[in-house]
């Protein structure tokens, strides 16, 4: 399979990419460097990615699982390299999940699933950073 995006130049610091989809998305360079707010930073998306793909896993598997969750969301912290060219040498990523009776093997089991077998994302970025990960339970 292969995916086609097309990235214009918005002017400034700012650009638009479109996905195969139609859809599209903003990024820029930070404020330090020009960007004016108006975009989420190259560096940043690679971070959502991660999440969104191994999230879209999770929550596919916990359907079939039949294991109801309340509200779930990730937080991801990427560590750059000092020097150019900088990326994530070490990327940390934990799972919120909130509910009442949550069913922790089967929310564990499809992270599991996720990390390990499913999420290409998560395979790309363990090509070039260590990637660890951690699993928070929220009962209310």
């Amino acid at each position: 399979m292969t995916n086609k995006v097309t990235t214009t130049w918005k002017g400034n610091m700012l650009f638009e990419s479109d996905n195969p989809t139609g859809n599209t998305v903003l990024m820029e360079a930070g404020s330090a460097h020009g960007g004016e707010g108006k975009g989420v930073s190259p560096k940043a998306m690679m971070l959502s990615s991660l999440a969104a793909c191994s999230g879209l896993d999770v929550v596919s598997l916990l359907k079939k699982m039949r294991a109801e969750i309340t509200d779930f969301n990730m937080e991801v912290i990427g560590e750059l390299t000092e020097e150019h060219p900088k990326y994530y040498h070490t990327v940390h990523l934990d799972y919120h999940f909130y509910g009442t009776e949550l069913k922790e093997d089967k929310i564990t089991k499809a992270v599991t699933l996720s990390i390990d077998q499913y999420c290409g994302v998560m395979e790309m970025f363990r090509r070039f950073s260590k990637v660890t990960t951690k699993i928070y339970f929220h009962e209310s």
